[in-house]
């Protein structure tokens, strides 16, 4: 999570949509930068809400807004997947590298998601709070330009972005069924996806 006390902005750090490679970037011109615990770096609207929203309307601006980036769902699943097919997780309830990516899907679209598949949700992160608090800016993964080009006008400078955290590059594909299943349980993550424009 980076805050931005001049721009009235918070990027809010949605997991496996680029945020690292931003965070990079913009950290030496950010006001606040929460990298550690993972908790707090990738902490949801709800979380913010709760914790960061009321010190900052208070001590930065009543104004302040909120920024999160959303991927693709079927793409972010892919992106989960290869990251924790990393050695380092070989053996641990969390690791991938046993099973395939359908296999993976197959388990994200259960209610109860075993430990590799238990992943949260794009929907999750961002969703509105009861006492009105909402992200205000959605930016698509894939629309890197749109992203860029905001950022630099609210925070009125030119941004040179690198390559961060990025899973190694592997064929994957679903079946048919698999996708269809993905698409009906997970229908809002979806629509999410498309109504940014």
């Amino acid at each position: 999570m980076l805050i931005f006390s001049k721009a009235k902005l918070v990027f809010l750090s949605m997991p496996k949509t680029g945020t690292t490679a931003f965070e990079t970037a913009l950290a030496p011109y950010a006001s606040q930068i929460v990298s550690d615990p993972p908790e707090l770096k990738h902490a949801p609207l709800y979380r913010y809400n709760r914790f960061f929203r009321p010190m900052l309307e208070k001590f930065v601006s009543p104004d302040i807004e909120t920024l999160a980036v959303v991927r693709e769902p079927i793409d972010w699943l892919g992106s989960w997947y290869r990251y924790r097919r990393r050695p380092f997780l070989a053996g641990k309830p969390t690791s991938t590298a046993e099973i395939s990516f359908e296999e993976f899907v197959q388990a994200y679209c259960k209610g109860n998601r075993p430990e590799f598949a238990n992943i949260g949700s794009q929907v999750n992160f961002i969703k509105p709070q009861p006492n009105g608090t909402k992200v205000d800016h959605l930016f698509r993964y894939e629309n890197q330009a749109a992203l860029l080009a905001f950022l630099e006008e609210r925070l009125e400078m030119k941004i040179e972005l690198g390559r961060e955290n990025v899973s190694p590059a592997m064929p994957l594909a679903l079946s048919a069924g698999t996708e269809e299943k993905l698409r009906r349980k997970c229908a809002d993550e979806f629509t999410l996806w498309q109504s940014i424009a």
